[in-house]
């Protein structure tokens, strides 16, 4: 199963991801959390794999990438190797952009998009505390956040405003019950 967790800049998507991967229960397949390849550099609030725009042209054009996007003046993208991990059973979790999601539900079956929802305010705030873009490129998540405050598409969402760990649980009941779902 497929799981793209989509949400405005700053709603904690990685930190719920992280948190989710470290709770998931023994019991079931393993859960796998993929790094994208993004054209700038990391940070240490995102675990991403930094490239080039050359070497991501090379890499999209060798089919590198089972999902891939651009947003921000920066490049996306998933590695095909979770297409392996689906054929094998296991549950894969996606930060992407809500940009994707359609054609990724027309790529995926066994699909699910999870929201994080914040309330903007709480969302600008994050944006200029984590100082990862400026100018313009701040201007544009800020406005993006403040005409996303909701996703229709979304089959879950999780409530990010308060403590990171309740965020955790909710997005883990909601894997929980789906991966149960999908056993019978």
């Amino acid at each position: 199963m497929l799981i793209l967790v989509v949400g405005n800049s700053g709603s904690g998507k990685d930190s719920i991801l992280k948190g989710v991967k470290e709770r998931f229960p023994s019991e079931f397949k393993s859960v796998y959390l993929t790094q994208r390849f993004i054209t700038r550099p990391s940070s240490d609030t995102e675990d991403n794999i930094s490239v080039t725009p050359e070497i991501f042209k090379e890499m999209s054009a060798q089919g590198k990438f089972a999902l891939e996007w651009h947003i921000y003046g920066l490049d996306y993208g998933v590695p095909i190797e979770i297409d392996e991990w689906m054929k094998k059973g296991h549950l894969v979790l996606v930060n992407v952009s809500r940009s994707i999601v359609k054609t990724a539900r027309e790529i995926y079956q066994n699909i699910l998009v999870v929201f994080i929802e914040v309330p903007f305010e709480i969302t600008l705030k994050r944006v200029k505390e984590r100082a990862r873009e400026s100018g313009k490129r701040l201007e544009e998540r800020i406005q993006r956040a403040k005409k996303n405050q909701i996703f229709p598409d979304a089959d879950f969402y999780v409530d990010n405003s308060g403590d990171l760990k309740v965020a955790i649980n909710q997005f883990l009941d909601y894997l929980l019950t789906a991966v149960k779902a999908k056993r019978k």
